[in-house]
């Protein structure tokens, strides 16, 4: 599969997976702008390596908390030339259960993980021109389609994301595809919670490896068109226990 020739903006691109996606991209050819929000030094790290693959990168920062500042995220992109993928990647991950939840924190969740997509793909979608198609992979959990108590907000929001990706597949075809990957047992998480006996209950018995996130990536970007509206869990079997 090759995406040469192709540009494709990813948010919260600078570091952990969202890096392992803007390297995988690249490797499969394509030029990458780099969204990040505060982590400037990673943001650039990251575009040295994908120049040292051969490809362009650019840098775009913007908080994504900020409903102005997404708004014009797609027409400063476009200003390095046509987009033909968004990778909606950027999201808020925290420790909070129902009893400790303020609306504040299920506000600041919801604009981050849910809003932000839409408004991202909302204004994608608005951008292309008739004879032009695009493609949407949101990144998803593989708690969003099992919703349990822990992250609560963090789980909401990502369920309500599922949702969006199969309401926007319909709404946006034929000219854009929209899928989701759910994501298990990736990395360790930011938050430096415990991880205990994970891989009990993962049918694998092991995490991924960045590569295979990478690799699910490049399908939905590079694979069938006939493709929408589907979310591949990337989680050794989590989701089926």
């Amino acid at each position: 599969m090759s995406l040469t020739g192709k540009t494709v903006l990813i948010t919260g691109a600078a570091k952990r997976i969202g890096r392992s996606l803007s390297l995988a991209v690249a490797q499969a050819g394509a030029d990458v702008i780099i969204h990040y929000g505060n982590s400037r030094s990673d943001a650039e790290s990251t575009q040295i390596e994908i120049e040292s693959l051969g490809q362009k990168a650019f840098l775009l920062q913007a908080d994504l908390a900020s409903a102005d500042q997404v708004a014009n995220l797609i027409f400063r992109a476009k200003e390095h030339g046509p987009v033909f993928a968004l990778v909606n990647n950027a999201a808020i991950f925290e420790p909070l259960d129902w009893k400790n939840s303020t609306m504040e924190d299920m506000n600041r969740h919801l604009m981050v993980n849910l809003m932000t997509p839409f408004l991202l793909s909302q204004a994608f979608a608005r951008s292309l021109r008739s004879e032009e198609s695009g493609r949407i992979v949101n990144m998803l959990d593989w708690r969003s389609l099992r919703p349990g108590p822990d992250h609560f907000p963090y789980t909401i929001s990502k369920s309500a994301l599922a949702a969006l990706t199969r309401s926007l597949a319909v709404a946006l075809a034929p000219q854009m595809t929209v899928n989701g990957l759910a994501l298990g047992a990736i990395l360790p998480p930011s938050d430096g919670a415990a991880t205990g006996n994970i891989l009990d209950n993962i049918p694998a018995h092991r995490w991924a490896n960045l590569e295979e996130v990478g690799q699910a990536l490049i399908f939905l970007l590079d694979g069938p068109s006939y493709v929408t509206g589907e979310i591949l869990h990337v989680d050794g079997g989590r989701h089926l226990i």
